[in-house]
């Protein structure tokens, strides 16, 4: 009757090989991510031909980009929330639909106001899509292979952003309206739709919100499909008594175990987020200001983001082989050593070197806070933990321009570059010193499930 009754979904989980049902989820998500990167930086991209058509300033683009962290804040909480109550699977498809539905509106946008309305909208899906995506996938795939597929789906998703550079590069000088076949390409991330009918519901969700009998049919066609292409599957570790379920909704807030995690999830995604783009924002611009021409400096920044993707590869070699904590303290520092020694040189070659190894670093430590910071919570907590940390790192965005431009007008080039390794190493510190270890842990359940007493089929 036990059995029954919680269904042990998180075990039962565990110990299955990877199978066609995996590889498929993970192809549905990497195409989200794949707009949700294409679509992330179409602003940026169209900004200056936008600025000249409706006679818009810099301050006005400012207050876009700005506004729009101000959404992806309130995007990530919303959907954290909704996640708990609606379901992961549901809510996904409802953030992507989101994104995709205003940035078609984009493209008829009439003037500045209007276009910034609609970019914070489409970025409040942005955000909301990724923190409902990293939680899916944490409650979907065993825990000792999660974050490797969690990498792999940033492998492909994160092409987007070259992908949508070359497009824009042969649409937008066409005519003086064709900067709008950007954001339509954008919405093209509707498309997931086509994969939603054979995604599942998070049966670890549906456990904790009770629903048993359908937790315990999408567990049996999981294991059915594993039982097909595998063979026998050994039997699931027994649960653990676990006393009466949370509340989902903000009131966790007053449970130590929900409040700690996310305090330091807050920290991690805070520093992540105005380390990265301080540096991204600003080095094309910083190096044009120091006397490097403007074609020359964004050729170097291009050239460095090709490490981006090979970051998140590196990410999926390393991210279940050893602990993901160490693994994000080390990421790191050497994107904070990375970061500085870019700013020491004015050098062509070590510009591109140090660049791409900033790129390669950060892509790689996006990948394994993705796997991390979902382990730190139970399934109650999980949604809304993820997404108000994602939520606050992206908020800290609203200021972290300001503040760059503060520390450059005041101090000077390489003073904005010492920042930002000091905001790295100050989140890798924390992580260090107060982030907890979860390898062990994943690799008890890796055990367990390689130990079953005798393989059994399919539960019927």
């Amino acid at each position: 009757m036990q059995h029954i009754r919680t269904t042990n979904a998180a075990n039962r989980l565990d110990r299955l090989p990877i199978t066609t049902f995996h590889k498929r989820t993970i192809l549905a998500v990497a195409f989200a991510y794949f707009f949700e990167f294409a679509d992330i930086n179409t602003f940026a991209i169209t900004a200056p031909v936008v600025r000249e058509q409706w006679g818009a300033d810099v301050n006005h683009v400012a207050y876009v980009t700005s506004l729009s962290f101000v959404g992806m804040f309130v995007g990530a909480v919303v959907a954290g929330g909704l996640a708990d109550r609606l379901g992961r699977k549901q809510t996904l498809t409802l953030t992507t639909l989101w994104f995709t539905v205003w940035s078609f509106a984009c493209v008829f946008a009439w003037d500045i106001w209007s276009l910034g309305v609609f970019r914070v909208l489409t970025s409040a899906g942005l955000s909301a899509m990724t923190v409902v995506a990293v939680v899916y996938i944490s409650e979907l795939f065993p825990s000792a292979k999660r974050g490797k597929f969690q990498a792999y789906a940033i492998v492909i998703g994160i092409c987007g952003t070259p992908v949508t550079n070359l497009i824009a590069s042969a649409v937008v000088p066409m005519s003086d309206w064709s900067w709008r076949l950007v954001y339509l390409w954008g919405s093209l991330g509707a498309l997931f739709l086509f994969f939603v009918r054979r995604l599942e519901e998070s049966p670890q969700w549906l456990e904790a919100r009770g629903r048993h009998e359908e937790a315990e049919a999408v567990l049996t066609r999981i294991e059915a499909h594993a039982t097909a292409e595998h063979g026998p599957l050994p039997e699931p570790q027994q649960p653990k008594p676990k006393g009466p379920p949370a509340k989902p909704g903000l009131g966790m807030l007053k449970d130590k175990k929900f409040l700690y995690p996310t305090i330091l999830l807050s920290v991690l995604w805070i520093t992540q987020t105005i380390g990265f783009f301080g540096y991204s924002s600003w080095a094309p611009t910083l190096l044009a200001a120091e006397g490097v021409s403007v074609e020359d400096s964004i050729f170097y920044v291009a050239l460095t983001t090709v490490g981006a993707p090979l970051g998140s590869f590196l990410a999926a070699m390393v991210t279940d082989r050893f602990e993901r904590k160490w693994c994000l303290v080390v990421f790191g520092l050497v994107i904070a050593a990375s970061g500085l020694l870019y700013g020491l040189t004015f050098t062509p070659v070590l510009i591109v070197v140090f660049g791409f190894l900033v790129n390669l670093f950060e892509r790689g430590y996006t990948a394994l806070a993705y796997a991390y910071a979902p382990e730190l919570y139970g399934t109650e907590g999980r949604s809304l933990g993820t997404s108000i940390a994602y939520g606050l790192g992206r908020l800290s965005n609203a200021v972290g321009p300001l503040m760059i431009a503060g520390v450059y007008n005041g101090i000077g080039y390489q003073a904005v570059f010492m920042v930002i390794a000091g905001t790295w190493t100050l989140g890798a510190l924390v992580l260090a010193v107060f982030g907890p270890a979860t390898r062990r842990r994943r690799l008890a359940a890796e055990a367990a499930a390689g130990a079953g007493a005798k393989p059994v089929t399919a539960t019927p």
